[in-house]
């Protein structure tokens, strides 16, 4: 399951715990990871989905800034007094300013990273389902494959099925063979009768999944007549 992390960048222990004891109301709790503003030059950009920036001095603001900026990820800059800071020019980077003199300060954070949250487990589900997809693509095409390949290999399992067994058949008088060569023969006749028996169950698992896809098509054409009749 997706866990959304949020991440807390201040000097200002103040800050950091309003923030996290607004948070104690809402339904959904994400898991925050707290930083002080020295520290963020070795940001891991998968650490977190969205960053929260306050309680920094003027002059520590910028550092902070250019490392979230790498990262590419939602900031909220939360202003104290006459601060100022430019905007990220990353494109990527989607930076937020609010004023903390505002009395709704913590209800608009609350608001704004919930709907980034949103948007990041969304886009988490979206490449799960892709790489997902992306296996199953890989694996249908593997099984094909092997059902268009499985003639080709019957005759040949077909062909040294029946050369072992000729072999194993010939009277001793004519072609005495020693005991590990005749165990040996045994083995590859062995092995070729499992590896064809494996190539029957592909035949059969085709066969079962054409009837279930003729079922399917069957019971969708059903429903669409009787919504149609309906």
């Amino acid at each position: 399951m997706y866990q959304s992390t949020v991440l807390i960048i201040s000097n200002t222990a103040e800050f950091s715990h309003a923030v996290t004891a607004r948070w104690q109301s809402e339904p959904n709790l994400p898991t925050f990871t707290l930083m002080s503003g020295d520290l963020c030059p070795g940001l891991d950009s998968e650490g977190f989905d969205v960053a929260i920036v306050g309680g920094l001095t003027t002059n520590a603001l910028p550092p902070v800034i250019k490392a979230l900026e790498a990262c590419g990820k939602p900031v909220i800059f939360v202003r104290n007094g006459d601060q100022t800071l430019s905007a990220p020019v990353n494109g990527k980077c989607r930076f937020m300013t609010l004023m903390q003199d505002d009395g709704g300060w913590l209800d608009a954070i609350v608001h704004i990273v919930g709907e980034s949250l949103r948007s990041a487990e969304a886009a988490a589900r979206i490449q799960r389902l892709v790489q997902t997809n992306s296996q199953l693509a890989r694996d249908a095409a593997l099984g094909r494959y092997i059902l268009e390949m499985r003639h080709g290999l019957n005759n040949a399992l077909t062909s040294v099925l029946g050369n072992s067994e000729l072999l194993l058949l010939e009277p001793e008088t004519l072609a005495p063979l020693a005991p590990p060569v005749r165990s040996q023969i045994d083995t590859i006749r062995n092995m070729a009768l499992r590896i064809h028996e494996i190539l029957q169950r592909f035949s059969s698992l085709e066969k079962e999944m054409n009837v279930a896809q003729k079922q399917a098509a069957k019971e969708v054409k059903a429903k669409e007549h009787t919504a149609g009749a309906s």
